[in-house]
């Protein structure tokens, strides 16, 4: 029998092998949403952990791709290490990570991320870059002397996969594809034509 550690664990083994090839960026994905148009919408994400919960990755949820995530509760994760020739894509159902692991997370992160994450009023547009710079200014006065609290727009969500699929690129095209699904509350898994 498949159980979700299994793939995670299979997963994080070639995000090992991608850090071990010396990938800058091997936690780099591309994180594909539906827009409230309908729309297909997809820009890189940095993943924060993987583990028989979920993928979870951390985001200003007043963005667009905060809101479409709360609106639809539905995404896709690629991940490509083109060092190793490995690709694995994710999809499933988002939600919301606890209060208490955001704190957490965001408290582990660099003092400039967290009065970014105060000052940038993430896709939203701007009259100036000095604009910017004159809110990060404003929020390094306010927290010269303590430390930088959560913002309540900025949390984390955690995908809940029901499909993964690994690809291994080999010669002639003639790549390996393995699907696992998760159907009728049991994981399956077959081999797809590249």
């Amino acid at each position: 029998m498949i159980h979700v550690k299994d793939l995670v664990d299979r997963f994080n083994v070639q995000l090992e092998r991608a850090r071990e090839a010396g990938i800058p960026e091997p936690t780099a994905m591309s994180l594909a949403t539906v827009g409230i148009d309908g729309r297909p919408a997809v820009r890189m994400m940095l993943l924060k952990h993987a583990d028989e919960h979920g993928f979870v990755f951390y985001t200003n949820l007043d963005s667009r791709k905060g809101r479409e995530l709360a609106h639809f509760g539905w995404a896709s994760l690629c991940f490509w290490w083109a060092a190793i020739t490995e690709q694995i894509r994710v999809d499933g159902r988002v939600k919301p990570v606890e209060e208490d692991e955001a704190d957490a997370y965001f408290a582990s992160r660099p003092r400039g991320s967290q009065i970014g994450a105060w000052a940038s009023r993430q896709s939203e547009p701007l009259a100036s870059r000095q604009e910017l710079l004159d809110r990060v200014a404003e929020v390094e006065r306010r927290y010269a002397d303590r430390p930088v609290p959560r913002p309540g727009r900025w949390s984390g969500f955690r995908l809940i996969p029901d499909r993964i699929e690994f690809w291994s690129g080999r010669p002639d095209r003639l790549h390996e594809r393995v699907e696992f699904r998760l159907e009728g509350g049991r994981w399956t898994e077959r081999i797809l034509s590249p």
